[in-house]
């Protein structure tokens, strides 16, 4: 490393103290849902394969992780794999499993999830996934259950239309059967049937590489969260990129429709 790379990094880590400094200063969100967008074009960028731009997105994952439970933020959900992923290249499908597979295999070893008492959850038409994923969700989801210090959502077949129908079909089936009426169905009850009911509102939405827009993405819970677009591609981002994302966050006023 030369030292003018030493410089920048030097200077790099002192503007993330100070940054720091900052978001600790002020409210922290609890929930933050995180659409991890921007792997392919990554990888596009630096001639790499589009599978080495999503391990490069599964590292950069568990260091985003860090930096959350670093500034107090309680709950995470990221965006892993939406319904319209299905649509991509089977061979692409196919290594996204598998790499999700080993990344949740990956958890049950590390000190960390026992350490800081992180429950894992998925969220998402489980049914559509591979019998080996499933499998390995079942444990992960077992092994965390009794965890609470920390809550990690993973949307994996997620999408938030077939989510809302999702839950409209169950609701309407109890209704058929007796067991309430259309007339006893409220905001608080509909969420009942949602993929996780204990998930509350993201307070912010967080999305890498330019896009502008939430794709699907908890379109129920996110009526009133706050919104923040990062231009960096997703493994590109620094710590100094999220922070000022809180720290957006933290100089808005929410009024929540008021």
């Amino acid at each position: 490393m030369g030292i003018a790379d030493h410089i920048g990094n030097l200077t790099s880590e002192v503007y993330e103290k100070v940054l720091l400094d900052e978001v600790k200063g002020g409210t922290v969100p609890n929930h933050i849902g995180i659409i991890t967008d921007g792997n392919r074009r990554y990888a596009r960028s630096l001639g790499l394969s589009e599978n080495e731009g999503h391990v490069k997105g599964k590292q950069k994952l568990e260091e985003v992780l860090e930096w959350c439970m670093e500034v107090g933020v309680k709950i995470v959900t990221v965006y892993g794999f939406s319904t319209e992923n299905f649509r991509r290249d089977r061979k692409e499908v196919d290594f996204l499993f598998h790499l999700i597979n080993d990344a949740l295999l990956d958890l049950l070893d590390d000190q960390r999830i026992y350490k800081n008492r992180i429950r894992v959850r998925i969220i998402g038409e489980k049914s559509r996934l591979p019998a080996f994923l499933t499998d390995t969700i079942a444990l992960v989801e077992r092994t965390t259950n009794g965890f609470d210090d920390f809550k990690f959502n993973l949307a994996i077949g997620y999408g938030g239309r077939e989510e809302i129908i999702s839950a409209i079909k169950r609701m309407y089936n109890e209704i058929q059967a007796g067991k309430f009426s259309i007339d006893d169905v409220t905001e608080t009850r509909f969420r009942e049937y949602l993929y996780d009911r204990e998930l509350p509102d993201p307070d912010l939405i967080f999305r890498t590489s330019g896009e502008e827009r939430i794709s699907n993405f908890l379109l129920w819970q996110s009526a009133y969260s706050e919104l923040y677009f990062s231009d960096v591609n997703w493994p590109d981002l620094k710590k100094g990129d999220f922070l000022k994302a809180i720290i957006s966050y933290q100089k808005r006023k929410r009024r929540y429709g008021v």
